[in-house]
Order: structure tokens, then C-alpha cells, then sequence
């Protein structure tokens, strides 16, 4: 991956709706300089990556992984 565990951060915000059902939301937040090292920085005109890409098997490990996961809707949204 090309992000260390310590450049990354998830966030769960979880609320109970007016009909009683939990909701949630998970926000992810990169460190600016890991973007910055990929290539991604506020002054860039285009998002455009500069840095090394990945290796091969990560890209295929994350194509099994979402080709193995469900679409789930719940409540009729």
C-alpha cells in the first residue's frame, strides 16, 4: 500500500435517524505529505501522479477483494 498506517486515519460517526435505524459514515483522512510524495498537492494543476505506483499484486488483491463484496442496500435507500 502506499500509504504507512500512521499517514492514514478513519473516522466512524454513527447517529441513530428519527425512525430509530443507526446510521453511519466512515471518513478517511491522508497525511498531506504522503499525498504530496504520490504526486498530489494543492498547487498542482491536474491530478496527475508523479510517484511510484503500486505493485501489480496490490492493484489485483484489491480488484479480488471488491469483485467479493456485495452491493448491500438497506432500508430502501
Amino acid at each position: 500500500m502506499p500509504f504507512t498506517e500512521t499517514e492514514l486515519r478513519f473516522d466512524l460517526m454513527c447517529r441513530r435517524d428519527a425512525d430509530g435505524h443507526w446510521h453511519g459514515t466512515i471518513a478517511v483522512n491522508v497525511d498531506a505529505a504522503a499525498l504530496r510524495r504520490l504526486g498530489l498537492h494543492p498547487g498542482q494543476p491536474a491530478s496527475v501522479v508523479t510517484g511510484v505506483s503500486p505493485p501489480a499484486w496490490w492493484h489485483a488483491a484489491g480488484e479480488r477483494y471488491a469483485a467479493r463484496r456485495e452491493s448491500v442496500r438497506r432500508h430502501g435507500k
